[in-house]
């Protein structure tokens, strides 16, 4: 647009009788009677000038971007400086309107530890949880009860103001979020006492969660609706439950089988025999046939952990750690003299054999696919 202010000379926070001295100087100076033809394009420009400047309502609309003695408004072609700013910034808050203030509650992430029992049976747990409720007094109006919100006086309800700033490109007009009303267009003159106009308290709730059978350290359960609910009582977010299970005394868990190690004597070993076993399912007898070795499993079908979200269970897997005595009195060595001889074992021949793994090992060589 034309620089008005620059042809009458006068800067942009001129006042009114200051435009005015400047024009009634330049016109006097300029008119043709004076001036001639040379002065007569100058003097229509400072008339213009002044047309605009001199009237405080079409002044303010040249502030804020238009020009109202141009064609079209001093938009050229229907587009003036505010569009332009528009299309290269987003218009700012003026186009979408004020800000609700009822919002959806954050999610919120709670960490619950369980045995392992619990997690190859499934349990029903109850948690406490410091979190945000509707108010009971308001509820989610965020005002006093008999009162309600009211339209806000600065924006007039649209959330957002428009101001003119100077910059490089000259006058720019700006989209700024209300401050009296933060943007939501409407104000509360008198708030609820108890949540001080937030529509929902913090309080501590007890709520019941069903762990189902399977899980383990890292699932996550998802409540949905169980998270905070959202100012003005907003939408509650969902309650997500992160498992973590703690260590067991006997048995390891690798997937959905379960590991332990029992000792058996040399002489049972060799002699076979059964041993009670205290499993999560209760006692359970073990079964290890005569000539068992060091490592070898014996495996007790559907008393691992539930599998999760189907039916059926995993494994419980015994290995056998063979106990060779190492305090033998003299009739306990005399007898293992006699069975060596008996066997031939007086001066065994030494055969060399691969390493023997341990159970650890076997089971991540297992899990590894080798």
């Amino acid at each position: 647009m034309t620089d008005y202010y620059e042809i009458l000379g006068v800067p942009r926070d001129a006042t009114q009788d200051q435009i005015k001295k400047a024009y009634r100087k330049l016109a006097r100076e300029l008119h043709p009677d004076v001036a001639g033809d040379e002065g007569a394009d100058r003097f229509k420009d400072v008339t213009r000038a002044y047309e605009v400047l001199g009237t405080a309502e079409k002044r303010q609309a040249y502030d804020m971007g238009t020009d109202p003695s141009a064609p079209g408004g001093g938009q050229a072609g229907g587009f003036g400086f505010q569009d332009i700013f528009e299309t290269f910034f987003g218009g700012g808050q003026a186009q979408r309107g004020p800000v609700p203030r009822t919002r959806r509650g954050q999610d919120a992430l709670l960490r619950l530890d369980i045995d392992l029992a619990e997690a190859a049976f499934g349990a029903r747990k109850e948690v406490t949880i410091d979190t945000a409720r509707v108010c009971s007094t308001c509820g989610g109006a965020c005002t006093r009860p008999g009162t309600s919100v009211q339209t806000c006086v600065v924006c007039q309800g649209r959330g957002s103001v428009q101001r003119v700033a100077r910059s490089f490109l000259g006058q720019v007009m700006t989209t700024q979020p209300c401050a009296a009303c933060q943007g939501h267009g409407t104000t509360i003159p008198e708030p609820c006492v108890d949540c001080a106009g937030e529509g929902r308290v913090r309080t501590r709730q007890t709520i019941s969660i069903d762990v189902p059978a399977g899980v383990d350290t890292g699932t996550r359960i998802k409540l949905s609706g169980q998270g905070e609910v959202g100012p003005a009582g907003g939408p509650a977010g969902d309650l997500y439950v992160e498992i973590r299970e703690r260590k067991h005394a006997v048995f390891v868990r690798r997937g959905d089988d379960l590991h332990c190690t029992l000792e058996v004597p040399m002489t049972a070993a060799a002699l076979g025999t059964t041993i009670e076993l205290e499993t999560l399912d209760g006692p359970r007898d073990v079964t290890f046939p005569a000539g068992t070795q060091p490592g070898d499993v014996v495996t007790l079908a559907d008393l691992g952990v539930g599998h999760l979200h189907v039916g059926g269970r995993g494994d419980l897997a015994v290995h056998v750690d063979v106990r060779v005595p190492h305090d033998l009195d003299d009739e306990q060595s005399e007898l293992l003299r006699r069975l060596a001889a008996l066997r031939g074992e007086e001066r065994p021949e030494a055969k060399i054999a691969a390493a023997h793994p341990s159970v650890f090992s076997r089971l991540k060589d297992k899990f590894s696919g080798r």
